[in-house]
């Protein structure tokens, strides 16, 4: 391996946070779970040992800026202090109503609801990414259609679309990142190369 950069590492990085997915969606043990984690945090520390070498900021500046992001944009949970509030909101909803003011007050000229959602996602996860923003923005969602039951059957059925999409040479994750684009309204995002 060459030299150590922040570039050279993207892989590494999102290789091992799929991991750490996998890991929890097949339900092994803490104690792996525990290991993968720590192999994610080898990550961060990498990265920020690049940037100390840089001069740029310390895995302590790192940790303190995400403390201090948790305390202000979780005031349900967090009194302006650190200390924890008396009492938490009773729903999800309210939770992510009070989430949603305080990153709409940290960056007002933000008005793009799908601004901040990384195009490197894959297609699925970032159009299920989407429509949770546009939900919660209330814009107009896509016409849906009728689903599985279940998540096994669902599963099922994206596989077989996907098979359907090859048999036909196309490629599935290309044409929903197209879609994506579309209904974000700006087909303009850069292709991936």
């Amino acid at each position: 391996m060459g030299a150590l950069t922040h570039e050279s590492l993207v892989e590494y990085l999102l290789e091992e946070a799929y991991e750490v997915a996998e890991t929890i969606e097949e339900g092994h043990s803490d104690a792996e779970l525990q290991g993968e984690l720590g192999d994610v945090l080898l990550q961060v520390v990498l990265h920020a040992r690049l940037a100390e070498e840089r001069g740029a900021f310390t895995f302590d500046d790192v940790a303190r800026g995400l403390g201090a992001k948790m305390v202000r944009r979780n005031p349900h949970v967090f009194k302006p202090d650190g200390s924890l509030q008396d009492s938490f909101p009773a729903t999800v909803d309210e939770i992510e109503q009070k989430w949603d003011a305080v990153k709409r007050a940290e960056k007002p000229e933000r008005q793009d609801p799908f601004e901040g959602i990384p195009q490197a996602l894959p297609a699925l996860a970032r159009a299920q990414k989407s429509l949770d923003r546009a939900a919660r923005a209330a814009l107009g969602l896509p016409a849906g259609t009728s689903v599985p039951e279940s998540e096994e059957e669902l599963g099922d059925l994206l596989l077989a679309v996907v098979r359907s999409a090859r048999d036909s040479g196309m490629d599935a994750e290309r044409a929903l990142r197209a879609a994506v684009r579309r209904y974000h309204g700006n087909d303009s995002d850069p292709a991936p190369s």
